[in-house]
């Protein structure tokens, strides 16, 4: 480049298009901001609401208490203990399923007709509407035993869960660089090896935000239950029986004319919101100790 060429003014076509792109630039930048202040805004917003309404009705019979007649002082222990047990044998029957099915679609599956087919399965579950969920599972489990159970209500639970938990862990394991692979592979280890203790290992954090996802997608569930497990206003731990939740006793008790029931259903919604939140805290906090 001549001297020349350096010392040439710039020309008017040239400053327009400067000043252009930093107009475009700010013009994104302030976009992103305010799209990035109406989101936290409605969040804040949602979760002030389950806070100022739901705080006052917290007490210990809420918790020792199973659900009763209005203006009996019942309480939410039994929708509680029923929600702790539904989800947590979803995830348990779930998470395994998805896990090794996203594994085997990113890792050996390739663009194989199989893997073709069991991903656009896993897509269509993902974008289903969970009432059909409910439908199905109340045709083949529920209508042929002749009787709700939460047996049933975990296992529509757990359909609802494995397809986020099938996308997200395909997703972060492609993520993972090939130079990791071809480094355990070069030393010799089988190819389970490398999947297992390079693969997954490095994609953990992903893989544990889809799990996450799927638990705060399936402890707010209402219409699946509806057809599966009911509700029971008695405390009951037998899986076989119809058996209550906190997502059913919030739409049970949000639509009803007592107040004690509205309370209710406000506080609940607020528990099932304070316990993903926690959920994820603990489990960020734990991973990033972890790398440390």
């Amino acid at each position: 480049m001549s001297p020349q060429s350096l010392t040439r003014p710039v020309s008017g076509k040239s400053r327009s298009r400067a000043v252009q792109r930093r107009v475009m630039d700010h013009l994104a930048t302030g976009m992103s901001l305010c799209a990035t202040f109406i989101v936290v805004f409605v969040l804040g917003s949602i979760l002030w609401t389950l806070i100022k309404n739901g705080l006052p009705g917290l007490s210990l019979t809420l918790f020792t208490h199973s659900m009763g007649a209005p203006g009996a002082g019942g309480g939410l222990a039994n929708a509680i203990v029923g929600s702790l047990l539904q989800t947590g044998l979803a995830i348990l029957l779930g998470a395994p399923a998805g896990l090794l099915t996203g594994i085997y679609l990113a890792e050996y599956g390739a663009d194989s007709a199989l893997a073709r087919t069991v991903r656009f399965v896993s897509d269509m579950l993902l974008s289903a509407p969970s009432i059909l969920i409910g439908l199905f599972i109340y045709m083949v489990l529920v209508a042929p035993l002749g009787h709700f159970s939460g047996y049933a209500g975990s296992v529509a639970l757990a359909i609802l869960a494995m397809p986020i938990m099938v996308r997200t862990t395909e997703d972060m394991l492609r993520l993972v660089p090939v130079a990791m692979r071809e480094a355990g592979i070069a030393l010799g280890a089988p190819k389970w090896r490398v999947t297992l203790f390079i693969c997954v290992r490095a994609a953990r954090g992903g893989i544990m935000t889809g799990v996450l996802l799927a638990i705060a997608r399936v402890a707010g569930e209402t219409a699946p239950l509806l057809f599966t497990s009911l509700g029971n206003s008695e405390w009951s731990l037998d899986m076989q029986r119809p058996m209550a939740s906190l997502p059913v006793a919030i739409y049970q008790y949000a639509g009803s004319a007592y107040q004690d029931w509205m309370q209710q259903a406000w506080t609940g919604a607020l528990l099932v919101t304070m316990g993903v939140l926690i959920i994820n805290i603990v489990v960020r906090v734990g991973i990033r100790g972890g790398r440390t």
